[in-house]
């Protein structure tokens, strides 16, 4: 009898023990993780770059036009691709770029974004391999004591010869967030329109391009 009490008694102190440690493990699965203070060099480098990214995220939350990198030479070579995709099968022709002008009663006004456009255009029609005539140009050379001169605006010193077979011009319409760009080339002879393009050119880009309208 007393040797199976003793037994009883052993076996009764292994249950406690056991049921002791489950209670210990269910009791810290339970316990909510409380933030300890970083104990080591990796920790206290981990914080430091979470810190830095949440304040890189904040900084850059802002979009600011005027750190932008678009140039209006961007929109303009879009437009470019625009036209010589429908002119494919008239490779062979000969263009004049003249002033882009706005789109009022007379379309006769002008100003230096639309000259600049015009320039821009001669650029990219001549990198795509169009022919591209500058009927600016003068029969000679002016040498002056200011420079040398080729170019003109006075019709007089110009050739009155035909030299282009098409023109390319447009329009600007001025809108509230940019300017609506309306290109086309025409044929001279028969005025008809052999391509088009249209884009809006955002505020921020002119301003960007140092353009005044």
């Amino acid at each position: 009898m007393l040797l199976i009490s003793i037994r009883g008694l052993a076996i009764s102190c292994i249950l406690l023990v056991l049921s002791g440690c489950t209670m210990t493990d269910w009791y810290a699965t339970k316990q909510p993780v409380s933030h300890k203070e970083p104990s080591t060099m990796n920790d206290k480098m981990y914080d430091e770059l979470e810190a830095g990214e949440a304040e890189v995220l904040n900084s850059t939350s802002v979009y600011y036009p005027q750190s932008h990198h678009v140039k209006l030479e961007s929109y303009v070579e879009q437009m470019a691709l625009d036209l010589v995709d429908t002119m494919v099968s008239e490779q062979a022709i000969n263009i004049a770029v003249a002033s882009f002008v706005n789109l009022d009663r007379s379309l006769q006004v002008s100003t230096q974004l639309g000259n600049q456009l015009s320039e821009t255009f001669i650029h990219q029609l001549q990198k795509f391999g169009y022919g591209v005539v500058d009927f600016k140009t003068t029969n000679q050379v002016a040498v002056t004591g200011y420079g040398d001169f080729v170019f003109s605006r006075d019709i007089k010193q110009l050739t009155g010869d035909r030299i282009a077979s098409h023109v390319l011009s447009g329009t600007l319409l001025y809108r509230v967030n940019g300017v609506e760009v309306n290109a086309r080339v025409i044929d001279i002879e028969s005025k008809r329109v052999i391509a088009s393009s249209t884009k809006l050119v955002p505020t921020y880009v002119i301003h960007g391009s140092s353009i005044e309208s």
